[in-house]
């Protein structure tokens, strides 16, 4: 058996960004997002990792694909999409988690994201995420992302954060406890 010891969790209330610092001592991370919600309307929420143990300097190249399924709210256009727009090829840039994202009340986001090994300085540091949100466009969309930090120095921190303006929400970091 195993189970998801609470490492950390931070609230965010106008935060421009969230970071997390402690990535020792579990193989595998997860990080739950409740409630995400922009104050800027119509943008991206995204991630990206630090190999620095001081500064934080969040420019590891990574490789990812991004898609999704998505349903308008008057019940039209589902749809399962290959967003190649947002898929990152050896780049250091940050990976967008959601687009796109409204700001009003009932247009938040939620989901997982998971890390594997981060304190590796063998292999590559592999991650997925796979959540929910209802974009300014009056859709629900559940995106899928997955890829893999290009490095085998250790990850010493991630940072979580909108292409543009603060946001609200909360962040859980998770780390798996094998029994």
């Amino acid at each position: 058996m195993s189970d998801w010891a609470l490492i950390s969790e931070s609230t965010a209330s106008g935060a421009a960004n969230v970071s997390f610092t402690d990535l020792t001592g579990y193989k595998i991370f997860k990080f739950v997002f409740i409630d995400v919600n922009p104050a800027t309307d119509n943008v991206k929420f995204q991630f990206n990792g630090s190999d620095d143990a001081s500064s934080h300097t969040y420019d590891i190249t990574k490789t990812t694909t991004y898609f999704d399924a998505q349903h308008k709210q008057d019940g039209n256009y589902g749809a399962l999409y290959y967003k190649t727009s947002h898929d990152l090829e050896q780049s250091t840039g940050y990976q967008s988690l959601g687009y796109e994202l409204g700001n009003g009340g009932d247009e938040c986001l939620a989901g997982e994201l998971h890390l594997f090994n981060p304190a590796s300085t063998t292999y590559v540091k592999h991650f997925y995420y796979v959540g929910n949100y209802y974009q300014n466009t009056e859709y629900t969309l559940n995106p899928y992302v997955a890829g893999y930090f290009n490095t085998t120095s250790a990850i010493t921190a991630l940072n979580f954060k909108m292409d543009s303006g603060n946001f609200d929400g909360v962040i859980k970091q998770y780390g798996l406890v094998a029994t």
